[in-house]
């Protein structure tokens, strides 16, 4: 049986400023990935969007950046191990301690944007993002980019891992994603993207942008939930997937 989890990047909004639309995305996804202020969100925010997923039945996640709001956290910073292991740790214990307040449980971790790219290809980044995530709760699962360096350091630390992948983004010949500075960066046809989704959940393979072939391992698909079609693509990709035969469900984390 084939199964993969549909996870979505959320609680992003900022005071009055918002960003998706949240509440429309969550039932149609399996993961919450919740901003923990430094990239975006507040302290509401978080607690908004911790009980909506409680009551979407949608699993629990950290998603913590570099302390960037101006740059969205997107931009990569010049930061030694440790400081990396102290601001993951404190992201993580945040969001973690706002879902036990609330009653729910925090399931998995997924680094933000410069912090999770950086990780990818830097050993010492990702093995500080993975002994913060173990040292917080051994118990998390830890997601990362596919084939990334940041799910050998979660592996070599006895953490669950879950490979993500992306519907819309373009892949390099070596896996990585192509960079957002490029033209082709994102896949812009909705179509088009459900059709990689779907292979790359079935088959473990995706086409790069030179028209090769790549293995990726898709345990759980990344949806961005602040396009302006973000509700209908993710329940489109779902409903294509489960026509597919796939189940689609979050990853559990140890002792659920």
């Amino acid at each position: 049986m084939v199964s993969v989890d549909l996870n979505c990047d959320m609680g992003e909004s900022f005071g009055p400023w918002r960003m998706g639309d949240d509440a429309a995305v969550l039932p149609h996804v399996t993961s919450a990935n919740i901003a923990c202020g430094f990239h975006a969100g507040d302290p509401t925010t978080m607690a908004h969007t911790i009980r909506a997923a409680m009551r979407n039945r949608v699993a629990i996640g950290a998603h913590p950046g570099f302390a960037d709001l101006v740059g969205f956290g997107r931009r990569n910073m010049d930061v030694s191990h440790d400081e990396v292991y102290d601001m993951v740790l404190y992201q993580v214990a945040a969001i973690g301690g706002v879902a036990r307040a609330h009653g729910g449980r925090l399931a998995h971790v997924k680094p933000h944007g410069a912090l999770y790219n950086m990780a990818a290809r830097g050993a010492d980044l990702a093995d500080a993002i993975a002994r913060a995530v173990h040292d917080y709760d051994a118990g998390l699962v830890l997601f990362g980019l596919a084939g990334s360096e940041l799910l050998r350091a979660a592996e070599a630390r006895s953490l669950a891992t879950a490979s993500e992948v992306f519907a819309d983004r373009g892949y390099m010949p070596d896996g990585s994603l192509v960079p957002r500075s490029r033209p082709d960066a994102l896949v812009t046809d909705e179509a088009q993207a459900i059709a990689r989704a779907v292979r790359m959940a079935r088959e473990g393979r995706v086409t790069a942008v030179d028209g090769t072939d790549v293995a990726v391992r898709a345990d759980t698909i990344c949806i961005h939930g602040d396009g302006p079609h973000a509700v209908p693509f993710a329940r489109e990709l779902r409903a294509a997937l489960e026509r597919e035969g796939v189940t689609v469900r979050a990853p559990r984390p140890e002792g659920a």
